[in-house]
């Protein structure tokens, strides 16, 4: 007896075949868990740029609280330790101590009124040696001044602004010693003559041009956030212990937040920009990321920095609780959307844990979901994600090992409550 023929999909007839397996990303990485066929699923970025597999090691990891999004990454850190990678950590909620007691250091805890100091303004010794020319150091430490003030004053700098905090660097940075933001206020408060005639202009009028940004950058100086960021980096930071914590949990609730994390953020950077001692591989973790995208300026700067990850061996790695949170202060079209898209160009690995069915709709049009993929999105349970890498798609269930369990938990106090 003849039978009709039976036509299925691949995605079906897999199921026909169940020792047979997905190869997976085709190159080797630490292990993240298994996917939905259940074959071990592994990821390297550095790997995966060498190999041509992906243009550029970024990634951003999407999820909502309680998801598993925390847990990933830092399982993901420590098991990247096997492979000698280092990482840096930009953490708002002071909640990678237990990772960073397990690696042996202790977190560098940034307040305001502290004795710890960062300089944002710091040139690596590679680049003060001429890895980066002047100008070029001159024109990174200028776009991160009018970041920081334009997200103070909640605006885009008139050009006469942008010119006196580059005037005012350009100013300060042929000293012997790296810039503080002390001398870039007092040089925009009080400019010099020579600035001025460089731009046909007297001191009194430079100095008002540039005074309301001056106001506002002096704030990390004398205001409510001094202590921090106003003056050279304090001795004894260790940048070449294998983990990097920046713990910035004092001022997780202040509105100035996104300001203290790009400083925090820029001064890694600083340290990695032509600099012969920093090794490459390193991953730069920056955790509650809508705080630096929530204001535009700011995520101009962002975007720039995270376009130099190959040149400095990196892999940055954004965390977000919503897809909406990159273009939250942006209509339809705007730049604010245009530098989302951006960001997400440049990021080729992206992970998306559970998303509220509100979300679906900002997910399918920034990171371009299927129709599949859409309704999948607010179906996944705890611990399972879309991983997107290089126009490849894998749901995958993230595994922590026993010895892992007390590097996980962010809710704790909620634990005990419910006890």
């Amino acid at each position: 007896m003849t039978r009709p023929a039976h036509q299925a999909t691949t995605r079906n007839l897999g199921a026909v075949y169940p020792f047979v397996a997905d190869a997976g990303l085709g190159a080797p990485g630490v292990l993240i868990g298994t996917d939905v066929a259940g074959a071990t699923f592994a990821h390297d970025p550095f790997e995966l740029y060498r190999r041509g597999i992906v243009t550029n090691p970024n990634m951003v990891v999407f999820g909502q609280i309680g998801r598993g999004k925390s847990a990933l990454v830092k399982t993901y850190l420590w098991r990247h330790a096997v492979f000698g990678r280092r990482a840096w950590v930009v953490d708002p909620k002071g909640e990678y101590g237990p990772l960073a007691r397990r690696w042996g250091v202790t977190p560098v805890h940034l307040r305001p009124g502290g004795s710890l100091r960062l300089n944002p303004l710091d040139a690596p010794p590679a680049a003060a040696a001429g890895a980066d020319g002047p100008d070029e150091i001159a024109r990174r430490r200028a776009e991160l001044l009018v970041a920081l003030a334009g997200a103070g004053l909640d605006r885009v700098l008139l050009p006469t602004e942008r010119v006196a905090v580059e005037l005012a660097v350009g100013t300060v940075s042929g000293r012997q010693r790296a810039p503080t933001l002390p001398d870039v206020v007092a040089a925009m408060l009080a400019p010099s003559a020579a600035a001025a005639a460089a731009i046909r202009s007297d001191v009194a009028t430079l100095a008002a041009d540039g005074r309301h940004a001056a106001l506002e950058l002096r704030r990390l100086v004398a205001g409510d956030l001094r202590g921090m960021f106003d003056g050279p980096t304090s001795p004894g930071v260790e940048l070449g212990a294998p983990l990097v914590v920046l713990d910035l949990s004092s001022l997780y609730r202040s509105p100035a937040l996104g300001v203290v994390m790009t400083c925090a953020t820029a001064w890694l950077h600083a340290q990695l920009a032509g600099a012969a001692s920093v090794p490459a591989g390193v991953l730069i973790v920056v955790d509650e990321a809508w705080a630096i995208l929530s204001n535009l300026a700011v995520a101009r700067w962002l975007q720039s920095s995270w376009k130099l990850a190959r040149a400095w061996g990196v892999a940055n790695i954004a965390v977000l609780h919503r897809v909406s949170d990159l273009t939250a202060s942006g209509a339809e079209g705007s730049e604010h959307q245009q530098l989302a898209r951006g960001l997400l160009a440049d990021s080729e690995t992206r992970v998306v844990y559970g998303q509220a069915p509100g979300e679906i709709d900002a997910a399918r049009h920034l990171l371009g979901l299927s129709p599949t993929e859409a309704e999948l999105v607010p179906q996944l349970g705890r611990g399972v994600a879309l991983w997107k890498v290089g126009g490849r798609s894998f749901v995958v269930r993230h595994l922590v090992g026993r010895s892992e369990a007390d590097l996980v938990g962010t809710d704790d106090r909620m634990q005990a409550a419910v006890r």
